[in-house]
């Protein structure tokens, strides 16, 4: 998507100027949190902001990338990270962080598209890249 850019400097920068208060994904009435976990190679903490599914006390993440044939570098951060802080509005918490894989992947992936159909779309225009999926847990 040509957009990608944009939309995520507009979603950062809208986060930050309101205190986290206010986001694009927000605007458009989606779930989304800010994960924080070191980079797997520089141990840099990394945050980013994720089109989230509310999971009882948690979440799930997917590693769409916009549909790019590459996983997103978050992801395999997120992939290496045995645990992440997770902002949603103005609460922050620990979490643990399990990348869902086999049977349990397969069940995750219908119900992550049933909640956020775009993903289908971008799963198409990746080449048919499987999407990582993480659920993150308070601790």
């Amino acid at each position: 998507m040509r957009l990608a850019p944009v939309i995520i400097w507009l979603e950062s920068h809208l986060r930050s100027w309101t205190g986290n208060r206010v986001s694009l994904m927000g605007i458009a009435g989606l779930e989304s949190v800010q994960v924080t976990v070191p980079g797997r190679k520089s141990g840099t903490p990394r945050t980013t902001a994720l089109l989230c599914i509310p999971n009882g006390d948690g979440y799930i993440v997917t590693g769409s990338n916009w549909g790019r044939p590459e996983h997103p570098m978050w992801s395999a951060n997120l992939r290496d990270a045995q645990e992440a802080r997770v902002r949603a509005g103005s609460h922050e918490r620990r979490m643990s962080v399990r990348m869902v894989t086999g049977e349990e992947r397969e069940q995750l992936w219908t119900f992550v598209t049933e909640y956020w159909p775009g993903y289908l779309m971008e799963h198409a225009r990746s080449g048919g890249r499987e999407f990582r999926i993480f659920l993150l847990q308070p601790l």
